[in-house]
Parts: structure tokens; C-alpha cells; sequence
């Protein structure tokens, strides 16, 4: 397993949270997703193997949020 971190921006309350957090544990090989409003940041572990970086942010782009 590795744990990615990246910025999220566009989110301003906890439902965008929920969002997120949503969109990237529907990916196949995350086990575990922690959005950070305040710092506007995901942390995500994952399996490599299975999913990648691209794929996570363009999880989060597709929910209508900004992800570097």
C-alpha cells in the first residue's frame, strides 16, 4: 500500500467533503480516504498496482472539484 497526498480545491463545507471522499473510494485498490477541508488536501492509500495518481484526480475533477 501507498499513501498519496494531493491538493483539493473548491471545497467549502463538509458535504463537499463527503463528495470527495466519495468519489475516491469508489476507485478499485483504495482502502482508506481522508479529506482535509481546512488544509484542502486528500490523503488516500491505495494499492499502486491497481489505481493510480491520475486516476484519483480525475475522480475528484469529475465531482466537480479541482485537484493537483
Amino acid at each position: 500500500m501507498e499513501k498519496i497526498v494531493f491538493a483539493v480545491g473548491g471545497m467549502s463545507c463538509q458535504r463537499c467533503v463527503q463528495s470527495v471522499n466519495a468519489a475516491l473510494r469508489t476507485l478499485p485498490g483504495v482502502q482508506q480516504v481522508d479529506v482535509d477541508l481546512g488544509a484542502g488536501q486528500a490523503s488516500v492509500t491505495c494499492d499502486p498496482g491497481r489505481v493510480s495518481v491520475a486516476e484519483l484526480r480525475r475522480a475528484v475533477e469529475e465531482a466537480g472539484f479541482d485537484a493537483d
